[in-house]
């Protein structure tokens, strides 16, 4: 099986190809990235340049990335930046025309990973037939390419599978991110992490997973639309530092409080689990 993966440079992008790699199948890298180590594994995996905001939308690009069986479309320009207009000005149209244009000339089988924010300011535990509820432009573009996605699917007949991502963490990750500002507040030895009050809570994964589940979902045939990528396990953001810490086996005295909470999140909501599960034990069957 040909499997493609673009925004294949990226934090979810490297540890999916890494997963990948553990299958039988030719995986194909997509990336902005003009130099890359991704290129160190001959005859396993090939890397191509491809800047979907620049692309020529006269060409097939179903043949020039050489007739994958399956698309795994993580790429993405501008973020963290959530509140950009460049979400929904620049990135939807562009991967909405790319994405029509790979499936119009033979894709059977598309993943695309979407967002927990789509979700809106929702409370609590929110599943997958929750009706959508974007609150800022990142998650905007997001559904709003989902539901465009969706109607060429009813035109088009390929498969068409909507991987929400919750909150991730691991090797990688931005720099600005929790936990990659609190590595580095410990690897400089300062005294002191400041950080919000640390009541809101979250679902998180470590990347690793998250390449994992997203593997799995795209190999399966069972099981399409709309799927939380979550642990389905809510954890107060205080209690998620405190273990980095207690696992690391480090201190660090914690200022909580000194960052406001965020106004485009609300403080307490984490992803309802089932349908991944279901996935899961279809692929240990």
């Amino acid at each position: 099986m040909k499997i493609l993966v673009t925004g294949a440079t990226g934090f979810v992008g490297r540890h999916l190809i890494n997963e990948l790699l553990k299958y039988d199948h030719q995986v194909i890298g997509a990336g902005i990235e003009t130099e890359t180590d991704l290129n160190d594994y001959p005859g396993k995996l090939s890397y191509v340049y491809f800047d979907i905001n620049d692309m020529d939308h006269t060409e097939d690009h179903f043949s020039n990335f050489g007739n994958p069986d399956i698309l795994i479309h993580l790429a993405w320009q501008g973020l963290p930046n959530y509140q950009s207009l460049f979400h929904f000005e620049n990135n939807l149209m562009s991967h909405y025309s790319f994405l029509k244009n790979i499936v119009s000339h033979g894709l059977k089988k598309l993943v695309v990973t979407g967002t927990c924010f789509e979700y809106g300011m929702r409370e609590g535990c929110l599943s997958e037939e929750m009706i959508s509820d974007p609150q800022n432009p990142y998650a905007l573009a997001k559904d709003t390419l989902r539901k465009f996605l969706f109607e060429v699917q009813k035109k088009q007949g390929f498969d068409c599978t909507w991987v929400r991502l919750f909150y991730m963490y691991g090797r990688g990750q931005n720099p600005n991110a929790l936990l990659s500002q609190l590595e580095t507040a410990l690897q400089k030895g300062v005294p002191v992490f400041n950080m919000s009050g640390g009541e809101q809570v979250r679902d998180y994964l470590p990347i690793e997973k998250v390449a994992e589940y997203i593997a799995k979902i795209s190999l399966q045939n069972k099981v399409s639309g709309i799927v939380n990528c979550c642990s389905g396990k809510p954890i107060k953001v205080r209690e998620l530092v405190e273990n980095y810490l207690k696992n690391t086996h480090r201190q660090i005295e914690l200022n909580t409080g000194f960052y406001p909470y965020t106004d485009y999140e609300p403080m307490s909501f984490w992803g309802d689990d089932t349908k991944l599960k279901n996935i899961i034990d279809n692929n240990n069957e």
